[in-house]
């Protein structure tokens, strides 16, 4: 079988953003719902607030005296998560569309352009 050839620079476009409120649907955080704090395009991975927490140990620093165990978010691919319809309040599949000249992200359960 012949594998496809993947262009190195090519980022993908992914359909959510920095901000955008989520449902995670999949993994041991499935129903969490949060916010993106972070988005790893080419790893199409995505941090979520409060979703798939691990533990770090932190070595004491002058930012942290302390230090020790700490609970930090991982990122999760981004199949895994779906985002929250603004209207409706239920997790959505994204579709793009030209309004103005430009391509607008909206909802297709509402059809609600996603800001």
């Amino acid at each position: 079988m012949k594998q496809k050839k993947v262009k190195k620079n090519r980022i993908p476009k992914l359909n959510l953003k920095k901000g955008d409120q989520v449902v995670v649907i999949a993994g041991a955080s499935k129903g969490t719902k949060g916010q993106i704090l972070e988005v790893f395009p080419i790893k199409r991975r995505v941090v979520v607030e409060d979703a798939n927490t691990v533990k770090k140990h932190v070595k004491p620093t002058q930012e942290s005296p302390t230090g020790g165990i700490v609970d930090k978010a991982a990122p999760i691919h981004i199949s895994n998560v779906m985002l929250i319809d603004p209207k409706s309040g239920e997790p959505t599949k994204v579709g793009r569309k030209l309004v103005d000249g430009k391509l607008q992200r909206y909802s297709k359960k509402s059809g609600e352009i996603i800001s």
